[in-house]
């Protein structure tokens, strides 16, 4: 008798059996070739030899390499392998989950005495009978827990005559409606507004059908065009029921297709008898379906439970989802699928409403399909990276929208009036004024910054008053500040004991994030320094509004000029001739150039700090200690019992002068400019573009154009790419770490290749310093080598520092977008200002 046991298209099948059950010819009878990732293929590919087994744990991170690369690319794959022990299957489950795929496992129960003998046929098996009988034992403990690993579907087949009658057949998942062409119109949130909706529906052309007590339970297009409807049918509104059961009807009937909404999934909850809260507009649904016979509230929930959480639709050219759908996440399945759909992305932070911030995923697709949703209410819909949200505030009296697709056409009608007082207000008041015009209400009290990467931002009102006094008295004019570098995070504590960092937690950090390439540079003994140059005069005046004789500027994290308008002059020609040389204006398409870049020596910005704090703790303890070694060492040799402290003093008379040894790498004399040093490492902006999207090797062969156009104004940064997955790679980072620090060099800075990237968790750290040990004596004094003192600075909280890195980095990457789209000057100093706000945040300043 044939079994037929069907499977999802795009899913990840783990073959489960003992050597011999025939896992390998079944997969070959109902699998294509490239769909099997065998085991034993792969140690053949490690070692030359299929039953190496010496090669296992190399030939397994291979297949799930490859399998991992085929189900990104939306490929069933099937894993031949044993797959009898618990830490193998998770491995799947996991895999399959990293990739919102569904975990199918197929078990090949085959008599032990067959899968000796079939062992014992083939002369590639030398092992004996008891390894059957352990696997087999394993294999019988694991049936009846397969389905609470994680697996999806398990199919035992428990004969031989039971596996060669079996076929496969492979399902749509039920997202997959990419034979469903339209043409369709598209409704944003209803909320309850069922009269909105029939007008909407009667403006699209369709003929509304009515029970026998005028009940609308259907509507039909003459032309057959169906509805989309977005989710978030029900709360808030008048009339919940009566949406429901035009959208049950019409989609019964064929004449239009759902999602559901966050509304509609809590909705469920209740009506199931769970305890949720009744707010948000909840309350007054529930009271409606009171009213309505017993069954129709069944009907309800029963229908709502079916809606899927997407749906994939024309050949792959149009998503529907809630709360939209990032491109990695179309036609996938698993429970972080259905939350995004349902809910969104946010991060974390809440807004001066008390509503969670939502992450503009829109602002970072690529993806080929359009993308439709809604959920988060917009005064006006707008096409944003080939997405739009539908969602117009219908019910706190905006307008029921509709999008005619493939037309593109967007139908709107407005609501009868606000039958729900949003906690937010649905239009957010612009303020209106001139480009370039500031205002101090800008920066004043409390401030929220929306970012295109991070969310909102938001200031404290005593942070904005600090940072607005830094700017008033000390920085440059705006106009020449339209960026502000970011604090950067240091690496994770190391475990070592005579080290505070270490690169390789920097390596498993990013490893751990996804980043499987990196970029070490080494970190200059300098000062950031951000330079903004201009091609010409006319250039600077037209586009930054420069007045005669300013064509840029060079300045600090602070925003300060490093030198004097004279000294700034000539320090801008010789970028902007370099520049010229290396050919960069006509290649980029610029008149202007924002470069990020150290400033070298460290003395030419901090020499009063390097006098005052720095060389004074070094005199002092080079006058005093060695006086003490030796008074000491005279008192030992009378035989006094001085031996402990006259170690320790020795101990910190060698740290003063290691101390001294670390702040004089900092120091050259310098006359003007001479001796003066940039080290470009990042272009930043350009007319018309940002540059965060090209890998960092990209910025630093520009840098090495300059300091080829230029090699005594510009230094090269020197840089090691590192596989973090690859431990020789890595073991080449730590040693060049270890030659760079050693020599006397700060230390190093490790970043994704790729320079902006999105982990797992939400943005991922744009860097991380690793300083070197003699250097982080003038972080943490001469004496922080002792272990008391080491275990002790062990002890540090990096958590808050991390965080201010990140909402730093997203305002960066804010500013240099909005003045790339030139925006009005406000509109670009806002997240300039909220940087330096920040940095009066109480974070640990040795850190």
């Amino acid at each position: 008798m044939s079994t037929s046991i069907a499977i999802p298209q795009l899913s990840l099948v783990a073959l489960v059996g003992v050597s011999g059950s025939g896992k390998s010819t079944f997969a070959a009878k109902h699998f294509g070739r490239f769909e099997v990732v065998s085991s034993d293929f792969c140690r053949g590919l490690v070692a030359d030899d299929e039953n190496d087994q010496t090669v296992s744990g190399d030939a397994f991170d291979v297949l799930y390499y490859i399998a991992g690369k085929r189900l990104a690319g939306g490929r069933l794959t099937v894993v031949d392998a044993t797959n009898v022990q618990r830490d193998a299957r998770r491995k799947i489950v996991d895999l399959a989950k990293a990739h919102d795929v569904l975990p199918v496992a197929i078990v090949l129960d085959v008599p032990e005495s067959v899968c000796v003998e079939r062992n014992r046929e083939r002369p590639d098996r030398d092992f004996g009978p008891h390894v059957v009988r352990r696997q087999r034992d394993q294999l019988r403990r694991s049936l009846r827990g397969l389905a609470k690993e994680g697996f999806r579907q398990v199919h035992v087949l428990r004969s031989i005559d039971e596996i060669e009658a079996v076929t496969i057949t492979r399902e749509r998942l039920y997202n997959d409606r990419r034979d469903e062409h339209g043409p369709f119109d598209v409704i944003g949130d209803v909320h309850g507004c069922r009269a909105e909706l029939e007008a909407l529906l009667d403006r699209l052309g369709y003929a509304l059908v009515r029970d026998d007590d005028g009940r609308a339970v259907d509507a039909v297009h003459p032309e057959g065009r169906r509805v989309v409807f977005l989710g978030d049918l029900v709360d808030r509104g008048p009339d919940s029921p009566g949406v429901l059961r035009l959208a049950m009807g019409m989609t019964a009937a064929g004449h239009a297709l759902a999602v559901p909404g966050n509304h509609e999934h809590k909705l469920i909850r209740a009506l199931d008898g769970k305890q949720v809260k009744v707010g948000h507009g909840l309350a007054e649904t529930l009271e409606q379906l009171s009213a309505e016979p017993p069954d129709f509230s069944a009907a309800v929930r029963e229908w709502c439970r079916d809606l899927v959480s997407h749906l994939v639709l024309d050949d792959g050219k149009l998503v529907v989802a809630h709360a939209g759908l990032k491109e990695a996440y179309h036609g996938r399945a698993s429970g972080r699928v259905r939350s995004f759909a349902l809910y969104g992305d946010t991060t974390g932070e809440t807004d001066e409403f008390g509503l969670p911030v939502r992450y503009p995923w829109a602002n970072e697709y690529r993806g080929r399909a359009m993308v439709l949703y809604g959920h988060t209410p917009t005064p006006e819909p707008e096409w944003v990276n080939n997405t739009m949200c539908l969602d117009t505030g219908c019910v706190f009296g905006g307008h029921l929208t509709a999008l005619r697709y493939p037309e593109r056409e967007v139908v709107q009608v407005p609501a009868g009036r606000v039958w729900y007082e949003p906690v937010k207000p649905l239009v957010a008041a612009a303020p209106a004024r001139g480009g370039d015009e500031l205002d101090l209400t800008d920066v004043l009290g409390k401030r929220v910054v929306e970012t295109a990467h991070h969310g909102r931002v938001s200031v404290r009102a005593e942070n904005a008053a600090g940072a607005l006094e830094v700017m008033s008295r000390f920085a440059l004019h705006p106009r020449w500040l339209p960026y502000l570098p970011p604090t950067m995070a240091p690496v994770a504590t190391s475990p070592l004991p005579d080290v505070l960092e270490h690169p390789a937690e920097a390596f498993e950090a990013f490893a751990a994030d996804g980043v499987e390439q990196v970029v070490c540079e080494e970190k200059h003994m300098g000062s950031r320094a951000v330079v903004l140059v201009c091609r010409d005069q006319a250039a600077a005046t037209r586009r930054f509004g420069a007045p005669a004789g300013e064509t840029g500027a060079v300045y600090t994290r602070t925003g300060r000029s490093f030198f004097s308008s004279s000294l700034t002059t000539v320090l801008l020609d010789g970028v902007r001739a370099a520049v010229d040389g290396a050919g960069l204006w006509d290649e980029l398409g610029t008149d202007w150039l924002l470069l990020d870049a150290e400033l070298l020596p460290w003395s030419a910005k901090a020499e009063a700090l390097l006098r005052g704090q720095y060389a004074s703790v070094g005199a002092a303890g080079r006058s005093a200690l060695p006086a003490a070694v030796s008074a000491l060492s005279r008192a030992a040799s009378r035989g006094l019992d001085v031996g402990a402290l006259l170690s320790r003093t020795t101990e910190r008379s060698a740290n003063a002068a290691a101390f001294t040894d670390a702040y004089r790498r900092y120091v050259w004399p310098v006359d003007g400019l001479d001796g003066v040093q940039l080290a470009p490492f990042q272009l930043l902006a350009s007319e018309g573009a940002t540059w965060h999207d090209r890998p960092h090797l990209w910025h630093l062969g520009l840098a090495d154009r300059l300091v080829a156009a230029d090699p005594v104004l510009f230094r090269p940064t020197r840089r090691l790419e590192v596989s973090t997955s690859s431990p020789p790679s890595v073991a080449a980072g730590v040693e060049w770490w270890t030659s760079v620090t050693g020599d006397g060099g700060e230390g190093m800075v490790v970043k994704p290749a790729a320079n902006l990237v999105r982990g797992v968790k939400g943005l991922v750290q744009p860097g991380l310093k690793v300083r070197g040990r003699e250097y982080l004596r003038l972080i943490y004094g001469p004496d922080y080598t002792r272990p008391a003192h080491l275990e002790r600075l062990k002890d540090r909280g990096l958590g808050h520092k991390r965080s201010l890195a990140l909402r730093e980095y997203a305002l960066g990457l804010e500013s240099l977008e909005r003045l790339a789209r030139s925006e009005p000057l406000w509109r670009v100093h806002e997240p300039v200002f909220a940087v330096l706000a920040l940095e009066s945040e109480p974070v640990d300043p040795r850190l």
